[in-house]
């Protein structure tokens, strides 16, 4: 009889009965004793037992109802409300713990914990001097960066100097990788960057550091609008605080490329600082640093000459590689039997780092050479970016030389070395993405087969009579990894 009907219904009904029940109950009782007839007959009797059975049933039935609510079979409507209520339930406890899972930290490392970079490290000072002394700056109405972008490969130490920053500047650092924003609730990735800012604001000055920040700030214009709608909560929230309220944002990313142009316009994140593979300068610092209270008989000059390629953080993995394989050996002083058998397991083994041998490093030093040469700037043997000139209008004459520049390196392995070589195929992208935009976008020229032609032919005639000067600077590169105009 209770199956169809809803918990409120039941709770209704049997209050109802009870009431009617003792309603008749008293008026059967008033008639016998105000009556002037004697009511005769079992009937009469037999009515008034059935009354107090249905009283006393309704009392039972309503001391018994959560009992009995529990056992009866649920109606489809129930569970469907049951099933919403867990949902706003559960809807609650991410949202605690969107808020939660915000910490304020205090990093305990410093510079001096970080070997190598000292360039890095100089413009990074400034912060660190604008926070610890703001009234320097602010009685010049100076104001420096919102936001400054980290851009480098994996494992160069972003996320280290972010700490080392907040560390010596002495304010609490709050920590966020990008992909946490991103959630399968609408809004809470927006909610959650509301909150981190709020706090940042309450205890201020801070320093919020945003790790791989292209996970939410890619270009817009996707099919992702939850990604969107927090991307625009952040260019939001970086527009909506004065940067001399001592909150500063630090982001590290290692693809520039893809971030949405509103992000790095001025007022947001307007500084760059570009980190690259270590020089062999600072694989030196790097490793003395991490062999600074180890016992060993490692040459650490050679071993800077035969780790090129090596991020800093693959240097601390080599380290603790030969470490482990020295324990394993039950042996008390790291050598360089050590080290060459962590380099193999990192070589080919799980962490497949690449390792250049004499020959790729060659390879690498004459494309290298070749690019020092014809752009006539500053090179590194890991990091093959020419300074480019800021040019608010570009010349034809300026595009032709960076198409030149991209090129120069593979054409001159051809010419040096006999044969064509596949060394980083970012520049033969880009050299041709540009000779399409000379031709399609600007009308510079008509033939893009003909400006190719042209710009190797120039390249081609360089390099050949100057075959000389470019072994000179690949043997520079060899030895300092570096070449300054």
């Amino acid at each position: 009889m209770f199956q169809n009907l809803n918990n409120q219904d039941r709770d209704k009904n049997l209050k109802m009965m009870s009431i009617s029940a003792s309603i008749l109950a008293g008026l059967f009782i008033f008639v016998m004793i105000k009556s002037d007839h004697t009511l005769n007959g079992s009937s009469y009797y037999l009515g008034i037992g059935f009354l107090f059975v249905l009283l006393i049933l309704s009392f039972m039935l309503n001391y018994f109802r959560d009992k009995i609510r529990r056992k009866l079979p649920k109606t489809k409507f129930q569970s469907q409300l049951e099933e919403l209520s867990v949902q706003d339930d559960s809807s609650n406890i991410k949202s605690k713990d969107i808020s939660n899972s915000i910490e304020v930290s205090k990093p305990n490392i410093s510079f001096d914990n970080i070997a190598g970079m000292s360039s890095i490290k100089q413009e990074l000072l400034e912060i660190v001097d604008f926070l610890n002394h703001p009234k320097k700056y602010k009685k010049y109405g100076v104001s420096l960066p919102k936001g400054v972008l980290l851009v480098g490969p994996p494992g160069v130490g972003k996320t280290l100097l972010a700490k080392a920053v907040a560390s010596e500047a002495d304010v609490p650092f709050f920590y966020q990788s990008a992909s946490s924003f991103v959630n399968i609730y609408v809004g809470a990735g927006a909610k959650k960057v509301r909150e981190l800012f709020t706090q940042a604001k309450a205890v201020a000055p801070a320093i919020i550091f945003i790790d791989e920040i292209d996970a939410i700030g890619k270009q817009r214009g996707s099919s992702n609008d939850e990604r969107e709608s927090t991307l625009n909560e952040l260019l939001s929230a970086m527009d909506g605080y004065d940067s001399s309220s001592g909150v500063i944002v630090i982001a590290a990313t290692n693809k520039i490329e893809v971030l949405d142009d509103a992000l790095l316009r001025a007022g947001r994140f307007d500084r760059r600082v570009f980190l690259s593979l270590p020089s062999k300068e600072d694989r030196e610092a790097i490793l003395k640093l991490y062999l600074k209270n180890i016992k060993h008989t490692v040459d650490i000059e050679q071993l800077c000459s035969s780790t090129s390629g090596f991020s800093s953080s693959a240097l601390s993995t080599l380290v603790n590689e030969a470490l482990l394989y020295m324990i394993k050996c039950d042996e008390k002083i790291l050598t360089q039997t050590h080290i060459e058998y962590a380099k193999q397991k990192i070589q080919f083994g799980k962490y497949q780092i690449k390792v250049l041998d004499n020959q790729n490093k060659e390879i690498l030093a004459t494309y290298q050479a070749a690019k020092a040469f014809i752009s006539q700037s500053k090179v590194t043997l890991l990091d093959g970016i020419v300074d480019k000139k800021d040019m608010i209008y570009p010349s034809k004459s300026y595009l032709e030389q960076q198409i030149k520049n991209y090129l120069c390196g593979s054409i001159a392995l051809e010419i040096v070395k006999g044969d064509s070589y596949i060394v980083d195929i970012e520049d033969i992208k880009k050299a041709y993405n540009l000779v399409d935009d000379m031709v399609d976008l600007y009308k510079f020229e008509t033939s893009k087969e003909n400006l190719i032609v042209k710009l190797k032919d120039e390249i081609t005639k360089d390099i050949s009579s100057n075959q000389d000067k470019i072994d000179e600077l690949k043997d520079i590169l060899l030895k300092d990894e570096v070449v300054v105009f």
